[in-house]
């Protein structure tokens, strides 16, 4: 019996237009989530290593064996501009799976924003590459580059699925990840939100206390009152 590939990859798929991703450039995380029926974040441990946060992309799925980074660094070489390494190494945290090496290369290739349920290595050498940088955390661990992994394949990664070609929005908040099919009605349900987001904003600029409509849930039958 054969040894079972190493990497498997997917070296082309289709990818959003610029057009698509105009209306995700300056929308908050928190609004795209509510745009798609208030759903889509990865898990909250999946957050930023470095002070530069705010990315919008295209994900190229990443899955590495856990302490392994062969799948990742072959990844770079099917990399276009515009994309997000997105690396799913089964929450592994035993080492680290990218480290500023490899995000240095990843810019080099015109990614944009590096995102994984797994560590990296060398904050401050990310922190001088400078693209947003989404982990679950930090070690000096190094892994191991032997495989196996897959590339342009869907992927598991903080409780979403991401499939190659798919939105990925990223901020202070976290990361929250369009399925490129349902983009369209996502970004137009964007202009509702933030019409909404501006008009509680305003509200909260002028002193309310709470929210009118929490007189009605007060007053119904499903608020009980004990004395």
């Amino acid at each position: 019996m054969a040894d079972p590939a190493k990497l498997t990859i997917r070296a082309e798929f289709e990818r959003p237009a610029p057009e698509d991703l105009a209306p995700f450039q300056t929308a908050p995380t928190g609004w795209v989530a509510d745009a798609q029926g208030r759903r889509g974040a990865l898990h909250h441990r999946i957050r930023p290593i470095i002070e530069t946060a705010r990315f919008v992309g295209t994900a190229l799925p990443v899955w590495s064996r856990p302490a392994d980074n062969l799948a990742p660094y072959a990844a770079l070489k099917f990399a276009k501009p515009g994309d997000v390494l997105v690396v799913a190494t089964d929450a592994c945290e035993s080492a680290a799976v990218m480290g500023d090496i490899l995000i240095g290369m990843a810019k080099n290739a015109g990614i944009v924003a590096a995102v994984t349920d797994g560590l990296v290595r060398d904050v401050a050498g990310i922190r001088a590459v400078g693209i947003p940088t989404f982990a679950a955390g930090l070690t000096p661990n190094s892994p191991l580059k032997d495989g196996p992994g897959t590339i342009g394949l869907p992927i598991a990664l903080g409780g979403v699925t991401v499939n190659p070609g798919d939105i990925v929005v990223g901020d202070a908040d976290g990361v929250v990840v369009v399925q490129r099919g349902e983009a369209a009605g996502v970004a137009a349900a964007l202009a509702g939100i933030a019409t909404k987001e501006e008009a509680m904003e305003a509200s909260v600029a002028a002193g309310t206390r709470y929210p009118a409509w929490l007189d009605a849930v007060l007053a119904s039958d499903d608020t009980v009152y004990r004395t």
